[in-house]
């Protein structure tokens, strides 16, 4: 709760009930307005013209209080406030699922409406909004133009075909794509780097920050069908420039996180996991390693770990693999770069050796990938020769190709995943856990 740090007459606070224990001579109320960890101690006297009302304040009501706040001489504060006058504006009975005890994570997931006011997930989504405000502001002050690109898309970035269809023909209805509200098939947009790469093509330095969706199905804790990504596109970009920028944003982050969230941070680091603060600081104070695919591939090999998956080339990189590179061999974050172009999507710029695309994912110790990107290929004719690889029809992709046709330059980008960032910043280890309401598999409530 934001109070003054000084004593005041006469304030007047709100929020909800966390507990109410009562004395022979007045009743205790922890009060916490969701503003932060810290509740605040209200001390209400038996003689208050609301003393009648003190039973009727159970965990989970919200009150309007006013009173002194004054020095504490409890322990665990060092301001309380003593009341003079004390509001119900909103009960709660004995039904309120939040009483004083632990609950657990998947338990909260059940009551997602309510979670948010325990101190887990209130921490969790104020970090998450601190962490928002970061990313707007490292990009702006490097002279980004934040672009809204399309939420319904007719273009599969990725070309996986995982894609959520937007139709508003009945149930049963025969496929017929002119009868549809767009006159053609559309889908929930797996990425917003394509129509990044048209505006990046104009104003030079572009970035977006919204709502993915993938319809995979896929129940794991890194895993959900609505996301948030940020995607930053910078034309006259080469793939160094594409690194620099994704290690750059990634310290702007831990800095700001620091700065901003230092109580939640603690409590993350107590209660969450007890390596959290020491692995950011790691990470925030040792510079980038960097490693090709192909030596990462032979780090590997050569390493004598017994991994779940093989490792062999040509083959993605696995988390266990991503990792032990992280965690064991470079122990610090790490940047590998130049991939098969047979593992990577259509967009991708191809190397001179024919076999690697300039793709490249930073990874960090705990976490993994955080981070891909790649520079993307400026040659219409080897855009088109991939396209034509991965079976694309080129006629829903003229506009892509036109921003080759017309000035076309080199440029890059990369797209940081929100949710997994939030993971390896608060040490929550599933991704329903870093997101207000989760879509997964069976699971849109809400």
């Amino acid at each position: 709760m934001q109070l003054p740090s000084e004593p005041q007459k006469n304030l007047t606070v709100q929020g909800w009930v966390r507990t109410r224990r009562d004395s022979k001579t007045c009743t205790f109320i922890e009060l916490n307005d969701g503003s932060s960890l810290r509740g605040l101690q209200i001390v209400a006297d038996n003689s208050l013209a609301c003393a009648p009302l003190y039973p009727q304040i159970l965990t989970g009501a919200s009150l309007r209080v006013t009173g002194d706040l004054v020095p504490s001489p409890g322990a665990n504060q060092a301001l309380e406030l003593l009341a003079t006058d004390i509001e119900i504006l909103g009960p709660a009975d004995s039904t309120y699922p939040l009483q004083k005890k632990g609950h657990t994570t998947e338990f909260l997931r059940t009551i997602a409406h309510l979670r948010p006011r325990t101190n887990l997930l209130g921490s969790v989504f104020r970090v998450r909004s601190r962490m928002a405000y970061a990313i707007h502001q490292f990009f702006q002050e490097r002279g980004f133009f934040y672009i809204h690109t399309p939420i319904i898309t007719s273009s599969d970035c990725e070309g996986a075909g995982e894609m959520f269809r937007v139709t508003t023909l009945p149930t049963g209805t025969p496929s017929k794509p002119e009868d549809d509200f767009f006159a053609k098939p559309t889908y929930l947009t797996v990425s917003g780097q394509l129509q990044g790469e048209a505006f990046a093509c104009a104003l030079g330095n572009i970035y977006t920050f919204g709502p993915t969706f993938r319809a995979e199905n896929s129940n794991t804790a890194r895993h959900a069908a609505e996301f948030w990504m940020i995607e930053p596109e910078m034309a006259f970009c080469n793939l160094e420039g594409d690194m620099n920028t994704a290690e750059e944003n990634l310290k702007y982050l831990l800095t700001a996180l620091f700065k901003t969230c230092p109580e939640e941070l603690e409590f993350f680091n107590k209660f969450i996991d007890k390596t959290l603060v020491a692995r950011l600081q790691h990470t925030l104070d040792k510079p980038f390693q960097r490693v090709t695919y192909t030596d990462a591939v032979d780090i590997l090999l050569k390493s004598g770990k017994s991994f779940e998956y093989p490792v062999s080339w040509g083959q993605n990189l696995q988390s266990e693999h991503e990792r032990f590179l992280a965690e064991e061999h470079f122990q610090s974050p790490v940047t590998v770069y130049n991939y098969p172009k047979t593992i990577k999507p259509f967009y991708m710029r191809q190397n001179d050796d024919g076999k690697t695309v300039a793709a490249m994912d930073v990874l960090v110790p705990g976490i993994g990938e955080i981070i891909g990107g790649s520079q993307r290929e400026e040659r219409l004719d080897l855009l088109e020769a991939a396209m034509a690889h991965h079976d694309l029809d080129p006629e829903n992709y003229r506009w892509y190709t036109d921003l080759r046709r017309y000035g076309s330059v080199p440029h890059a980008g990369y797209g940081l995943g929100f949710e997994r960032f939030l993971m390896f910043a608060t040490g929550v280890s599933n991704i329903r856990d870093v997101i207000p309401f989760a879509r997964t598999p069976g699971h849109a409530e809400y």
